[in-house]
């Protein structure tokens, strides 16, 4: 009897790829039903449940203070309006945000103890932060449900921590000396560590990236501005109880300057970032490589980095050199044939990888990125990690091209048979976990 084998046109993921995409929750290119991930679906029913109940509560009951109420809201609110977007941008309203940390730990306004409870501080902010939002809904860039969903939780972790306890003088010892803003500033802290643990959780839901490396890159952020908006948060508090409203606006000018200041060194990475994708374009003008084949580099290689758990300073070195990786071919007389440069002779890779490196040190970009351009093609075992990414990613962009049908399978077969020699057995691995997460392809040149 005559044995049918079944094949999948070339591209199509494998049936434990779609599976383990749709288990992820991460979409597959045959348009399968994708499952939502199951922290998402915690994080946002636990914040809508606290954000109903709130605003029940508070419906039924009335605000207490309305002023006080109304001014911190007003403050949330203007926060909200002056938020930025941006991919790389954690706190995009840091205003918001130290304005609803303040609220969330006010105690007393001009020496009277104030009455409000959890339940206010919840609703107050979220009134706030959709009513500061309408302008941006309105151009479409609106805030997903991962911003507002982190603001509700942190916000409600915060007043849980402080206003019942504040509420029964608990921290009447504390009032007269320099231990209460000790405690504001230790409860602030906790607050910022449950804000990026929830914010990693969710991106490792979203993405399937490492937890690990996400938390890490999320502390490490709120060394920056985070610790703005913790400071403020608390020094807006400890003056309201003393002077009363009057302080807001008044603290409320540092984080604004601050969040401007913000604004223009990202708006200067941008322009950086631009003229690198600039300058890798140039030989692919020149006739040297395939049109878009360094942007694909880069996402392809940006992804690999991410599934090794490199650090967000690690990626974007790694992102600038993959961009730039062919550079060198612009000193050639004779361009390669496409473009591929795996194929070469392992000393005429190396002497390309040379040329790149010393054209990429006299355009004044980072110097870390012109030593992984240098070392691509040096021998595995002595090239740092973000040059054995590159190299290997580069390889398989080439390989995928001339592959056939076979396509992506095809050319990680080839990467794997190569040996460790040739190209890191992790970093192969990397490539293959992210090839299946993502269903991700690499489109042909043109």
């Amino acid at each position: 009897a005559r044995r049918t084998v079944r094949t999948r046109p070339p591209g199509t993921p494998s049936r434990g790829a779609r599976t383990g995409a749709r288990r992820r929750g991460h979409r597959t290119s045959d348009g399968g039903r994708v499952l939502t991930p199951r922290p998402i679906l915690v994080i946002h029913g636990s914040a809508a449940l606290l954000a109903a109940g709130s605003l029940g509560v508070i419906l039924w009951t009335g605000l207490d203070e309305r002023p006080t109420a109304l001014a911190f809201g007003a403050l949330v609110a203007l926060g909200e309006l002056s938020r930025w977007t941006g991919s790389r941008v954690r706190e995009a309203a840091p205003l918001g945000a130290a304005g609803a940390l303040s609220y969330a730990l006010l105690g007393a306004d001009a020496g009277r103890p104030t009455q409000h409870g959890v339940l206010q501080v919840v609703a107050v902010v979220l009134a706030a932060s959709l009513l500061g939002s309408v302008p941006h809904l309105a151009r479409g860039h609106g805030p997903v449900l991962d911003h507002l969903a982190r603001r509700i939780l942190t916000v409600a972790f915060t007043a849980v921590c402080f206003q019942p306890l504040y509420n029964e003088d608990l921290f009447g010892a504390w009032g007269g000396g320099p231990g209460y803003p000790l405690l504001l500033l230790a409860l602030l802290a906790l607050t910022a560590l449950c804000d990026a643990v929830l914010s990693a959780a969710l991106a490792r839901s979203r993405t399937g990236w490492p937890f690990g490396p996400l938390l890490r890159d999320e502390l490490r952020a709120l060394l920056g501005i985070g610790s703005a908006v913790c400071a403020t948060g608390a020094v807006m508090a400890l003056a309201v109880a003393v002077v009363g409203l009057w302080a807001l606006p008044v603290f409320s000018l540092p984080l604004l300057l601050t969040q401007l200041s913000f604004r223009r060194y990202a708006a200067v990475r941008a322009t950086y970032r631009q003229t690198i994708a600039s300058l890798a374009r140039a030989p692919e003008i020149a006739g040297y490589t395939p049109a878009g084949h360094a942007r694909r580099v880069a996402e392809l290689s940006r992804a690999v980095g991410r599934d090794l758990g490199l650090t967000r300073a690690e990626l974007l070195v790694l992102e600038y050199a993959a961009l730039m990786h062919d550079i060198g071919q612009l000193s050639l007389v004779d361009p390669v044939p496409a473009g591929a440069t795996s194929g070469l002779p392992a000393a005429e890779q190396r002497r390309i990888a040379l040329l790149g490196g010393a054209v990429v040190r006299q355009t004044g970009v980072d110097a870390a990125v012109a030593v992984v351009v240098e070392r691509q093609a040096d021998p595995c075992r002595e090239q740092p990690a973000a040059a054995r990414i590159v190299r290997a990613v580069n390889a398989y962009e080439e390989k995928v091209r001339d592959a056939g049908p076979g396509g992506p399978l095809t050319a990680l077969e080839e990467l794997r048979l190569a040996g460790a020699g040739e190209y890191a057995p992790e970093v192969v691995e990397a490539l293959a976990r992210v090839l299946s997460r993502d269903c991700l392809t690499v489109p042909s040149a043109g």
